[in-house]
């Protein structure tokens, strides 16, 4: 077999269906869209959600109780080993370090800081939260921590 026998299998290549060119395109009148209903009109089909005029699930269902997703406060999550690979002895680790390093997009309510990993570099923190473990191993290393409000 040389390098000009090749050619793809057979059927791997469709041509692609050109709705709405015409009889010559082997889908003339109705274009391949069936014989009249919604579905056969321009900008034809339903909105989701829709049943046929039965009342919709999300309409029979019963509406109850509160859900906090609205209004809780979501915090970017950065690990200890993370900022020990990225952070040298003396530096300052808050939000505008955290995004030049990019760790964190700076989309959030703010900053918490868990406990994976080591942390052997004295640095100080400024941030919003940080988990209790993550406070202890800051204090071990020499760390000085910042709770900002």
């Amino acid at each position: 077999m040389e390098l000009h026998d090749l050619k793809p299998a057979v059927g791997a290549n469709k041509k692609r269906k050109r709705v709405g060119r015409g009889s010559g395109s082997g889908l003339g009148t109705t274009s391949g869209k069936g014989t009249k209903g919604q579905k056969a009109r321009s900008g034809g089909g339903v909105r989701p959600g829709f049943e046929g005029g039965q009342m919709p699930l999300n309409r029979r269902l019963p509406k109850r109780g509160f859900n906090n997703a609205r209004f809780a406060t979501v915090y970017e999550i950065v690990n200890l080993d993370s900022i020990e690979a990225k952070y040298t002895d003396g530096e300052v680790v808050n939000l505008e370090t955290l995004k030049e390093k990019n760790l964190v997009a700076g989309n959030k309510n703010g900053i918490k800081i868990l406990a994976e990993g080591e942390l052997t570099k004295k640095l100080k923190f400024e941030i919003n939260k940080m988990s209790g473990s993550a406070q202890e191993k800051c204090e071990k290393a020499g760390c000085e921590v910042v709770i900002l409000g």
